[in-house]
């Protein structure tokens, strides 16, 4: 195939992703200079259009980044008046007293948000003082410099048609060029995945561990609703068949947000996320809140809980990676936008000192010192034992041994079990199905939980059809050959869109792999979790997957 021409417009910084991360670089480039040009590229059909977060926010970085955001607007306006911690048993609940808890746990003086509502606002912050946001422009493509060095990215090709030829209506896209460029996309993004791979950042690491989270929002009766109420729960009905837990939180409006996380470095292939959310909603804790309520909204996407010992090495020449994108989640408080606002601050403050002694292309060292030796570094690295722990040990003893190093690391700055390893990728976490009894879901009533399909059309996600598929086999015949006889083939069961079938011909034979890539929520479970490693989720057309309102 010929090379495609492109043209191409220069910036001083790229930013791919307009979630909190890529907002708060823009802001704050821009505070610190005017004159700086920054452009933000977004493949949500709008900014917040990609955002599910559960959210219950730490003011920190907003506090940071625009003191005034209160008198500006922001959609900051239901703080938590109600913390409850429940642990869940089949038919009742415990509470768990606040009191025991480290304070880095207490929820007063956060508020209840819909990220992608906060990204909204930020968006018009940032085009208040000159960032060029352009949403529906997805990223396909990192463009590299003479010397190796990240210098831009291509944006806003369109009409390949399946084979990945050009289609009648193609349009080439643009070559993005920055002086640095800054990759905010989420967990797992494709370009962040490339230059970790790359520029092996990765080395010396723990590897990055994940969850799935699965958000659906409901309109409740008033009576059954409590503003500022926010709830977690372990327990049911995992048990000890994944970790995990849940939030309920109580915003505005007769509207409650309602979660569930599943840790996926579980061993049962026959473990079906989605389901066991479905089940957590017929607790008589949760019942009683969702009766007689409606579900408007459904979403999911894979959350990075490595924590401090798995953030990869952060930059490499021309490009850094922020939020999510480097996995600064904080795990037990389930927060990780005030550290990605905080890490989007901490890049522009080291791209603008760059650009200012005439640099670039080069590695934003002073960005890498911050995170590791600043706020960030703080809050990531007291409760940095609580996931090994309970991967290893379990829910209880990542409770009663968490709870010890969170405290001693909350008075005195030091862990006393030093840095737990991690182990395993959750990939390769993943155990033969003959090792594991099949799970029996009870079925979905449509009251209180739905099938998949159902639900994926409440997250009003499309896709093109006459385009590559964007999930990507490395060998197509693995799924099939090795993954269907080893592992009863997980795909079916660890999406939670529905976008992997086994078909078979009436009597049974035959079996094939079926992707309904139109589905695909874009939450890269996939790309995390497939035993071997055989599914790489690559960025489709802009504008396109789901389309959020608030979440």
């Amino acid at each position: 195939m010929a090379e495609i021409e492109r043209e191409s417009m220069e910036y001083d910084v790229v930013i791919v992703g307009a979630g909190p991360a890529g907002l708060s670089a823009a802001i704050r480039l821009k505070q610190l200079d005017a004159d700086l040009n920054v452009v933000v590229l977004e493949k949500g059909s709008e900014v917040g259009a990609h955002i599910l977060s559960g959210a219950v926010l730490d003011p920190v970085g907003l506090n940071e980044l625009i003191p005034d955001w209160k008198e500006k607007g922001a959609p900051l306006n239901v703080p938590v008046k109600r913390d409850n911690f429940l642990m869940l048993g089949p038919a009742g609940s415990i509470r768990i007293p606040n009191f025991p808890m480290p304070p880095l746990m207490n929820n007063h003086g956060k508020y209840i948000v819909s990220m992608a509502n906060v990204c909204r606002w930020m968006a018009e912050q940032a085009e208040g003082m000159g960032v060029e946001i352009f949403p529906g422009m997805a990223c396909s493509e990192l463009v590299y410099g003479d010397n190796g060095e990240v210098k831009g990215v291509v944006a806003g090709e369109f009409g390949r048609e399946r084979d990945g030829t050009p289609g009648p209506s193609y349009e080439p896209g643009m070559e993005l060029h920055g002086k640095y460029v800054f990759l905010s996309e989420g967990v797992r993004g494709s370009l962040a995945k490339e230059v970790i791979a790359k520029y092996d950042l990765q080395a010396g690491k723990e590897p990055q561990k994940f969850g799935l989270g699965m958000k659906e929002i409901w309109e409740v009766k008033p009576e059954n609703h409590s503003e500022g109420t926010v709830t977690h729960t372990m327990g049911w009905p995992l048990g000890g068949n994944a970790g995990g837990g849940s939030f309920m939180y109580h915003l505005e409006n007769n509207q409650v947000f309602v979660g569930f996380v599943v840790h996926l470095n579980y061993k049962n292939p026959y473990l079906f996320p989605y389901m066991e959310f479905q089940r957590f909603k017929h607790h008589p804790e949760i019942a009683k809140v969702l009766q007689g309520g409606k579900r408007v909204a459904y979403g999911a996407r894979a959350i990075s809980e490595g924590g401090w010992q798995s953030i990869p090495k952060m930059v490499a020449p021309g490009v850094a990676l922020l939020g999510c994108s480097a996995g600064l989640l904080n795990v037990p408080r389930i927060k990780g936008n005030h550290n990605a606002m905080l890490s989007g601050m901490a890049a522009a403050e080291a791209a603008f000192a760059a650009i200012g002694a005439g640099r670039s292309g080069d590695e934003l060292t002073d960005y890498e010192t911050d995170v590791r030796s600043g706020k960030i570094a703080t809050d990531l690295k007291r409760v940095r034992n609580v996931k090994p722990l309970w991967s290893k040990f379990g829910m209880l003893a990542s409770l009663a041994l968490g709870g010890f190093d969170m405290w001693v690391a909350n008075l005195t700055g030091w862990n006393p079990l030093g840095t737990l390893k991690h182990g395993k990728t959750d990939a390769a976490a993943t155990e033969p199905a003959d090792r594991h009894a099949v799970i029996d879901y009870p079925k979905t009533d449509g009251v209180l939980s739905f099938d998949r399909l159902t639900n994926v059309s409440f997250s009003a996600t499309n896709h093109a059809e006459e385009q590559p598929c964007h999930l990507q086999l490395a060998d197509p015949d693995i799924p099939i050959k090795v993954n269907l006889p080893k592992y009863a083939e997980p795909a079916q069961r660890y999406c939670p869109a529905g976008v992997y079938e086994i078909l078979r011909d009436e009597d049974g034979s035959n079996p094939r792999f079926q992707i309904n890539a139109q589905n695909c929520v874009h939450c890269k479970t996939c790309d995390i979790k497939d035993p071997s490693q055989n599914i790489n989720w690559a960025t489709p057309q802009g504008g396109e997957g789901p389309n959020y309102p608030n979440m």
